[in-house]
């Protein structure tokens, strides 16, 4: 017989006492308008030494309209591109009822639940809010995955929506992008564009290599900004997750699991979105690493495994939460 939930009110599930509180949301808000704001002015900087004043009105209508357009149909976009569709509640009535527990738990909206037709173990969350979010997950997952562990896989994507983090996420990618298919096409145009505005003014050579380095830092300066918020959010993922399910443990075996479905089966479809996976479905090695948008498998996982002492957990523990499946 199932154990009562201790977690469970006369009304239902009830929230948890997340960590954080409103500091933890203010700072997390700061750090996300210092990261827009810093792709945003790269794109003026861009469109500014591009075309003068002419140049950066374009760049900033350019970025107003994509991250409009991020916004209102981020979600759409992302489920589109993977092929993702809707996965009815008779084809796995436990999964639903187990993303419903784990949203009532964090005080949001049932996310709509996908799957997506890939065999490589993965998950991911999209939406501009926690009551406009989807959570997919792939074909593979409950291969590899028992329910335990796909409960904390679920946790951490609702952790994410909960966080805001989804919405984020798709306009950092759209600045990003922006910037490296400026740095494209002034490759492909060749220098003229890049000495021309310089040459007017007097700049002539110096304002031309002025111009160079910029463009060719700016892309790496986008990427570093994107892996920083990425990486941090997929930690506070993690640990809001962990909390959500009860089972730190879980988690940690699910991310191992999943690693080493992503090395035995790769999935390169739209790497441009490999940010939004609970794991990086590109594997990638050595230096390459190390420009990767997920953190390490083995520092999330001794997180976890951390969190788990402090929690008081045996391995096998589920923190208070029973469930006759």
């Amino acid at each position: 017989m199932a154990q009562r939930d201790p977690h469970m009110t006369s009304r239902g599930p009830a929230a948890p006492a997340l960590k954080g509180g409103g500091w933890h949301r203010l700072g997390n808000a700061l750090k996300t308008t210092v990261l827009l704001a810093g792709l945003t002015a790269l794109v003026l900087v861009i469109g500014q030494r591009l075309g003068g004043a002419q140049g950066l009105a374009m760049a900033g209508l350019f970025a107003v309209v994509m991250n409009f357009g991020s916004y209102w149909f981020s979600d759409r976009i992302a489920l589109a591109i993977h092929g993702a569709r809707p996965l009815p509640y008779e084809q796995a009535p436990w999964l639903h009822e187990m993303v419903e527990r784990l949203a009532a738990r964090a005080g949001m909206p049932k996310p709509k639940v996908y799957l997506l037709p890939t065999a490589q173990p993965n998950a991911f969350a999209t939406g501009r809010n926690p009551s406009h979010a989807a959570v997919a997950v792939t074909a593979g997952i409950v291969d590899i995955l028992d329910r335990r562990e796909l409960e904390g896989v679920l946790a951490h994507e609702i952790g994410h929506v909960r966080n805001r983090d989804t919405l984020i996420g798709t306009v950092a990618a759209t600045l990003a992008g922006i910037i490296s298919y400026a740095a494209q096409m002034l490759f492909w145009f060749g220098g003229s564009m890049l000495s021309r505005g310089d040459d007017e003014e007097g700049g002539g050579l110096a304002g031309a290599l002025s111009n160079l380095g910029l463009l060719l830092v700016a892309p790496i300066a986008a990427t570093l900004l994107q892996l920083a918020v990425s990486r941090s959010r997929e930690y506070g993922a993690d640990a809001t997750g962990a909390e959500l399910c009860g089972d730190p443990d879980a988690l940690a075996s699910a991310l191992l699991k999943m690693e080493r479905g992503a090395e035995a089966i790769p999935y390169d479809r739209a790497p441009a979105t490999s940010h939004l996976f609970i794991v990086n479905p590109l594997h990638h090695g050595g230096v390459m690493s190390l420009f990767s948008t997920h953190p390490p498998i083995p520092e999330r996982v001794r997180r976890l495994r951390e969190m788990s002492a402090r929690m008081g957990q045996g391995t096998r523990s589920r923190g208070g939460w029973e469930y006759a499946y």
